[in-house]
């Protein structure tokens, strides 16, 4: 007699591994989440919340268009990222240890600046502001590298796009509620200092977080040099920046207002604005000189892990072209976002919690809705084709900015936001929302979204986990070059021509990202493909 089979059973074991599996997968897309919320926390304290501050103080749009070059640390992080390669903290490991570090040293800082007032202050409200944009660049550091260290290339399209979910959620926070709190009638009626000590104690939660409950690593091989040449070549380099910093000061500014000043002198343009062209001038005239300095100085004194994750990354086939497109991909959010804030209180007379509700609530929600699209489209159109069609939306994107100049205020039917209470925010009444600002402020963001998340995977990609750190800091400090030095040239710019060409300049900027997309199609195919097709691992 045959006897009934009996229904296959799946091994525990094999079950508990796949159970381990789901948990571990979840933890590191956790982790690599509340991760970009701390480093996007710090970013609009240095940039849109700390523009609101300095214009409530009456500071002017070209004084504060070259406060923003307070971020020049996201664009020189690569110069420390080695040391955060090479030198691991007591207790916490290599990653995690500067996790801790960096985000409890940010607690103290914005504790710091918000004792600092920028009206009766403003050289050390500014050198305040430099350190916090130091230490979130540092912060910066040791995530992207942690979080390229972490995901396996399967998880980088969707974790690229939690950690945007993260960071924009950080910056709905110090960049949106932030406004409402500050609204003398419709929210709180806070102060910034009072904003920035709130902020403070969030770093402080990041630290316990990432001392107690982030994922722990396998770390990768460090890389194989000499610790005093690392330090020794730090310090040279830092010294080198630091004659840098001197001779463009002493030297080009002087020159650069004598050779602007003929120029300008017949012109209508006001003084204070032919000021600033020549300060435009000497920042590009000290920035050609800088670079090969610092980049002599690294050779002469032997700074290895610099110049060994320099060699990693320059051995891959395109890397000269994927630097350019690096910088180039994000200048048309760069020139939008430069200047925002002042476009919209001050140039729109949209008020402040108007500002905060669209722009940095509804705002980055769109953001993050872009960025979860962009997740899920990711999987099935791959990394070129969502870089291509992310850049064209984005692009677009900024010609709502455009309409809004030239349309003005009220060409668009609007809507009512009711009087709410939740707690930690507040309005205190009803709020009408301009339909422009709606519409333009959705069609940025909702692409701008989309196109970091293809951008971040892509930056992903490139590194070699030996140098994930120095090489992540090196690609991001590219990608920042823009939102960093279009600050000073926007703010200049805007004043010049005003805001309607401003954002139309904005939009014609994301055309040769395009081009240079073409032209990088086979490498970035490839890329996807086969990672280790394209690094090196020397």
């Amino acid at each position: 007699m045959r006897l009934p089979r009996m229904p296959r059973m799946t091994p525990t074991p094999v079950r508990g591994a796949a159970n381990r599996a789901r948990l571990d997968r979840a933890a590191r897309l956790g982790a690599v989440t509340v991760l970009g919320f701390a480093s996007g926390l710090p970013l609009a304290l240095t940039g849109q919340a700390m523009q609101a501050w300095l214009g409530a103080d009456g500071i002017d749009i070209a004084t504060i268009g070259f406060l923003s070059l307070v971020g020049l640390p996201y664009t020189f992080k690569f110069l420390w990222a080695p040391l955060m390669d090479r030198f691991e903290p007591p207790w916490l490991g290599r990653r995690r240890g500067w996790l801790v570090l960096t985000q409890l040293a940010l607690a103290g800082a914005l504790f710091w600046i918000a004792e600092t007032p920028p009206a009766s202050a403003l050289g050390a409200f500014a050198l305040l502001a430099g350190l916090v944009a130091w230490l979130s660049a540092s912060q910066d550091i040791v995530v992207d590298a942690y979080r390229t260290d972490l995901l396996p290339a399967a998880e980088r399209g969707l974790g690229s796009s939690l950690t945007v979910l993260g960071y924009r959620l950080a910056m709905i926070l110090s960049g949106g509620i932030a406004f409402i709190w500050v609204d003398p009638r419709q929210g709180g009626g806070w102060s910034w200092p009072e904003v920035y000590r709130v902020m403070a104690l969030f770093m402080i939660g990041a630290g316990v977080f990432s001392a107690l409950l982030v994922p722990r690593l396998v770390d990768a091989l460090r890389p194989a040099s000499v610790a005093r040449h690392d330090v020794l070549g730090f310090l040279a380099v830092a010294a080198a920046v630091a004659v840098g910093f001197v001779v463009t000061r002493y030297a080009f500014s002087p020159l650069a207002r004598e050779w602007v000043a003929p120029w300008l002198a017949t012109s209508s343009i006001a003084p204070t604005l032919q000021q600033r062209w020549a300060d435009l001038v000497a920042l590009f005239a000290g920035m050609a000189f800088t670079l090969p300095l610092v980049a002599w100085a690294a050779r002469r004194a032997r700074f290895e892990t610099l110049l060994g994750g320099l060699r990693s990354y320059f051995a891959q086939p395109g890397a000269a072209p994927f630097l350019a497109f690096i910088v180039l991909y994000k200048l048309p959010d760069a020139f939008a976002g430069a200047l925002l804030t002042p476009f919209l209180l001050q140039a729109m007379r949209y008020s402040t919690a108007e500002v905060g509700v669209v722009n940095k609530v509804i705002g980055l929600w769109l953001t993050i809705i872009g960025a979860l699209i962009a997740g899920v489209l990711m999987i099935r159109l791959g990394l070129w084709r969502s870089l291509m069609l992310f850049g064209v939306l984005q692009m677009l994107g900024n010609l709502g900015f455009w309409w809004l100049a030239v349309h003005g205020r009220g060409a668009l039917p609007g809507l009512t936001i009711p009087p709410f209470d939740w707690g930690f925010v507040k309005l205190a009444e009803a709020t009408p929302v301009d339909g422009g600002l709606l519409m333009a402020i959705a069609s940025e963001n909702i692409t701008s979204g989309m196109g970091t998340a293809a951008f971040v995977a892509f930056l992903m990609s490139l590194c070699n986990r030996r140098f994930s750190a120095t090489q992540f800091a090196l690609l991001s400090a590219f990608a920042s070059v823009g939102r960093v030095w279009v600050g000073p040239l926007a703010g200049v710019l805007a004043q010049s021509i005003g805001w309607p060409a401003f954002f139309i300049a904005s939009t014609i900027v994301a055309l040769p990202a395009l081009a240079l997309l073409v032209v990088l199609r086979k490498s970035i195919v490839l890329l996807e493909a086969d990672p280790a097709a394209l690094v090196s691992h020397a």
